[in-house]
């Protein structure tokens, strides 16, 4: 069995970037390969990953800066293994999440996806139940006991309909994104607009009820700090018009509706709404996307 090519794009904390690496270093399956990409400048986290004496832990220094989706295309450019995650520097793995993905990828060879479960946390460290998360669990996400597999224009419309995927745990088969990058004109959805062009591409997803993951919900966040801006909208809305053409064209009129649609998206904008008035700052994207044309 192949090796988890685990890429972490660093930028920003180092004890939460610390807390992420030791997670990894913790797993109860020793297949894996950490690849930590430095796009900060901070002189003390080289100096710590010096005292790592593990040769499946790696440091790379990017020697300029180059953003986030530029560093998430350098994480994707030293892929080298067959299985790759990306998780963020906030993050944490629990001990069983390479046995789980492998345990996936054992059973089901032709994957290209592959969710764990997840379980949510604060900026503290606390499981948290935020509405965002109780709809992707309540409502977007398939319900299942065990395992489901989707691939095809179903896996379109479900992502579509809402994201109810956790993608800092997703781990993927490399073969599945030969060829594709993030795409740099995109800042909060670049997950998203991944995701779908693997589906296009005829990928299989196989998401598994063991919780392996710990996701860090926080007010820090580029998606968290955008959403309350607005722009993140501006950019929801350009990205969900132009994968309803895609649809349409690939001959997945469903997935074009849905799209179209972008329910969720609307919806979310509406929540985000009574900060905006308050603050008297990104009102006019938020009301153009959650009232606007499908």
């Amino acid at each position: 069995m192949a090796d988890v090519d685990i890429m972490m794009p660093f930028y920003g904390d180092v004890p939460m970037m610390q807390a992420a690496v030791r997670s990894v270093m913790a797993q109860d399956d020793p297949r894996w390969r950490l690849t930590v990409v430095d796009d900060d400048s901070n002189p003390a986290v080289p100096e710590w990953f010096a005292t790592i004496d593990d040769e499946r832990v790696r440091y790379v220094k990017n020697p300029e800066n180059l953003g986030l989706t530029g560093n998430f295309n350098r994480c994707l450019e030293l892929v080298e293994h067959e299985l790759w995650t990306l998780i963020g520097c906030d993050d944490l793995m629990l001990p069983n999440y390479v046995g789980t993905v492998q345990g996936v990828y054992a059973d089901h060879p032709d994957v290209g996806i592959i969710q764990p479960g997840v379980r949510v946390i604060d900026g503290d460290g606390n499981e948290s139940k935020t509405l965002v998360d109780e709809a992707k669990r309540r409502i977007y996400a398939p319900k299942f006991d065990r395992r489901v597999a989707l691939t095809g224009e179903a896996l379109a419309v479900s992502l579509l309909r809402g994201d109810w995927l956790y993608f800092p745990s997703i781990c993927w088969r490399t073969e599945v994104v030969k060829g594709l990058r993030f795409r740099p004109e995109l800042k909060v959805i670049q997950d998203l607009a991944l995701l779908i062009e693997v589906v296009q591409r005829g990928a299989k997803l196989v998401a598994d009820r063991t919780v392996a993951f710990e996701y860090r919900r926080h007010d820090a966040s580029e998606s968290s700090a955008t959403a309350f801006d607005g722009s993140r909208f501006t950019e929801a809305g350009e990205f969900f018009n132009d994968v309803a053409d895609r649809m349409a064209a690939h001959g997945w009129h469903r997935a074009a509706r849905v799209a179209r649609l972008h329910l969720s998206s609307r919806i979310f904008a509406l929540t985000k709404l009574p900060q905006a008035v308050k603050a008297r700052n990104g009102v006019q994207p938020l009301v153009r996307h959650a009232f606007g044309r499908a």
